[in-house]
């Protein structure tokens, strides 16, 4: 006969969330979802409610360009919101791709992040809103390939209960399409790889991202270029480009025959 059934969670979701018992233990107070986390680039935070991203809610962060399946640039923006907040950062993850000396490159040291691993998106949405209770964290992340309404609206309320934001990262194969599903977040974000500034004779300048806020609740969609992250997890708009949105993007040309 097999043996019964428990109601108990699996082993590695016991460690889990006995590790963010531990490290949430000290933390006695929540955050309010007034407070916000300017980005410091001025045009940017202008177009956000509060003068910046708001924290005690539920953000998407969908990543753009040709290999958005490949690319990192949607992992490190999340990376470095999170970098400027205190406390440990519960990483649910899709696949084992993510690299943790990128996101210490963007401020946010691997001893901060408690790993979980989750590889389908009915294990990510709960463990997300079961680390969304702990009010100690400076966040949650979720490797999503897709959200409903209803499963963004538990997170969203419960990042509104604790005080905790919650990002939901959704990265796409080369070539492929997904159209935005209705959603309860506070706010939509693309973000593509743009061509970088010269850093001098024989330099590279610092790695640039198309910023695109496609949905904000109570602001206005808009598009930016901007220097990637730096090692405190902070933003800059190009001297040349400061206070001028991105232009529109181009439709990708098409091949002789239809391909």
């Amino acid at each position: 006969m097999p043996p019964p059934r428990s109601s108990d969670p699996p082993a590695p979701a016991k460690n889990v969330l006995a590790e963010l018992r531990r490290l949430t233990e000290p933390a006695v107070e929540a955050r309010t979802t007034d407070s916000v986390l300017p980005f410091g680039a001025g045009t940017l935070d202008r177009a956000l409610p509060g003068g910046g991203l708001a924290l005690g809610a539920l953000h998407q962060i969908h990543e753009g360009g040709p290999r958005g399946r490949y690319a990192a640039s949607a992992v490190l923006f999340a990376g470095g919101i999170l970098a400027r907040l205190d406390g440990p950062v519960l990483w649910c993850l899709h696949s084992r791709d993510l690299f943790a000396p990128a996101l210490a490159r963007v401020g946010l040291h691997p001893d901060r992040v408690v790993y979980c691993e989750t590889w389908r998106d009915t294990e990510v949405l709960p463990a997300m809103e079961e680390g969304l209770r702990h009010r100690g964290l400076a966040g949650v992340v979720g490797e999503l390939t897709r959200m409903a309404l209803t499963p963004s609206r538990r997170l969203q309320l419960a990042a509104e209960g604790s005080g905790v934001t919650a990002l939901v990262l959704h990265r796409v194969c080369a070539g492929e399409t997904v159209e935005p599903e209705p959603s309860a977040a506070r706010t939509r974000w693309r973000v593509s790889p743009a061509p970088s500034g010269s850093g001098g004779d024989r330099h590279m300048g610092r790695p640039r991202w198309r910023l695109d806020l496609q949905r904000c609740r109570g602001g206005a969609p808009g598009s930016w270029i901007v220097e990637a992250c730096d090692a405190q997890g902070r933003l800059a708009v190009p001297t040349v480009l400061a206070d001028r949105q991105a232009a529109p993007e181009r439709p990708a040309l098409r091949r002789a025959g239809g391909r």
